[in-house]
C-alpha cells in the first residue's frame, strides 16, 4: 500500500489518481466492523456479568482479531513491496496515519484476546470442541491467559474501547489526510466511519444466537448509530459544498445527479440505512421477532459506503 501525500492538483498533470482497488474498502470495512465489535463487547461486559451473558456474547471478543486479520490480509495484498511489511514496525512517524494505524492494529490483538479469555467460563472451556481439545502446554497457556485477563478485566475493557475508537476513526482519517482528493478532504470522515463501524458491529453481533435482552440492547445502539450516521452524512456533503470550493462542489455533485448517485442512494442510503432502520424500529415498537435481513442489509450498506467513497474519491478532481 502506497501512502500518497499530494497537496497540488492539476487536471493537466494529475488527470487521474486511481491507485486503490477493492482491497482498501474491504480493509476499511473490516477495520470499522472490528472497532464496533470491540466497543460493544466491552460495554456489554460492564453492564452484565459474564455468567449472565449468552455464550455467543462471551465469545464475541475473539471475532475482533479474526475479522481484523482478514482486513489486514486484504491490506497486505495491496502492498507494493510485500516483503517490506516489517518496516511499519521499525519506526514511528507521528505525522503519518499509516504509522499510527500499524501500531494500533498490533495492540488490538493482545487486548481482544485477553478480554475474550477473561470472559470464558469453565463451561465454555469444557464444552467447546476447539477449547476442549487443548492439552498440555496449550491448556496451560489458556489457563494463564484467563487468569491474566480476569485480573485486569476492567483495564482491558477500557483499553478495548480506546483502541476501537482509534481504529474506527483512523479508517476515516486515513482518507482525510489525502488532501489532493476533494471528496476525502473532510474532518468528518473519521467520525462517520467510526459511527458506521459501530452500526455494522452491532449488525454482525445480531447475526448470532444472543438472548433477548442482548439483542434488544444492540438494536437500541444500532438505531442510535444509524441516526447519527444520517446526520454526519448530511454534514459531510454540506461541508464539501460550502467549504470545498469548486472542487468540493464537484465532488458532492457526484452523489446528487452525478455518476455515483444511483449506486450511493440505492446501496448506502435506502438499502443500508433507511430499510434496516425502519425494520429495527418496527421490531422494537411492536415486539416483532428479530429478522436476519436487517443486520445483513446494514453490513451491505457499511461495505458499500466505503467502497463508493474510495472509488468516487479517486474519480473526483
Amino acid at each position: 500500500m502506497t501512502e500518497v501525500e499530494i497537496f497540488r492538483n492539476s487536471a493537466s498533470i494529475d488527470p487521474q489518481l486511481h491507485i486503490w482497488g477493492w482491497e482498501i474498502p474491504v480493509y476499511l470495512f473490516l477495520g470499522g466492523l472490528t472497532a464496533g465489535i470491540m466497543i460493544l463487547t466491552a460495554i456489554a461486559g460492564r453492564r452484565v456479568p459474564r455468567e449472565s451473558q449468552s455464550r455467543a456474547m462471551r465469545l464475541m471478543p475473539f471475532a475482533a482479531p479474526l475479522l481484523l486479520s482478514l482486513g489486514m490480509g486484504a491490506l497486505f495484498l495491496d502492498l507494493e513491496y510485500k516483503l517490506h511489511v516489517f518496516r511499519f514496525y521499525t519506526a514511528m512517524k507521528p505525522t503519518s496515519p499509516m504509522s499510527w494505524g500499524s501500531w494500533i492494529l498490533l495492540l488490538i490483538y493482545p487486548a481482544t484476546i485477553l478480554l475474550g479469555a477473561a470472559r470464558l467460563t469453565d463451561a465454555d472451556v469444557s464444552t467447546l470442541p476447539l477449547l476442549r481439545s487443548l492439552r498440555g502446554r496449550a491448556a496451560d497457556a489458556l489457563a494463564r491467559l484467563r487468569a491474566t485477563g480476569s485480573a485486569s478485566v476492567g483495564a482491558l475493557e477500557a483499553a478495548n474501547v480506546l483502541l476501537a475508537v482509534a481504529l474506527g476513526g483512523y479508517t476515516g482519517i486515513l482518507l482525510g489526510t489525502l488532501g489532493a482528493r476533494a471528496l476525502w478532504s473532510s474532518v468528518l470522515l473519521g467520525p462517520l466511519f467510526l459511527v458506521s463501524g459501530l452500526s455494522t458491529g452491532a449488525a454482525f453481533m445480531m447475526l448470532f444466537r444472543l438472548d433477548h435482552g442482548e439483542h434488544a440492547t444492540l438494536r437500541r445502539w444500532d438505531i442510535a448509530a444509524i441516526a447519527v450516521e444520517f446526520v454526519l452524512l448530511g454534514f459531510f456533503f454540506v461541508e464539501l459544498a460550502a467549504n470545498g470550493g469548486q472542487r468540493g462542489r464537484a465532488a458532492a455533485a457526484l452523489f446528487f445527479g452525478g455518476g455515483y448517485t444511483a449506486v450511493f442512494w440505492a446501496l448506502v442510503v435506502i438499502t443500508g440505512l433507511v430499510t434496516p432502520l425502519a425494520m429495527e424500529v418496527a421490531e422494537a415498537r411492536k415486539g416483532l421477532r428479530p429478522a436476519i435481513l436487517a443486520p445483513v442489509l446494514l453490513l451491505v450498506g457499511g461495505l458499500s459506503l466505503r467502497w463508493i467513497l474510495v472509488l468516487a474519491g479517486q474519480a473526483a478532481i
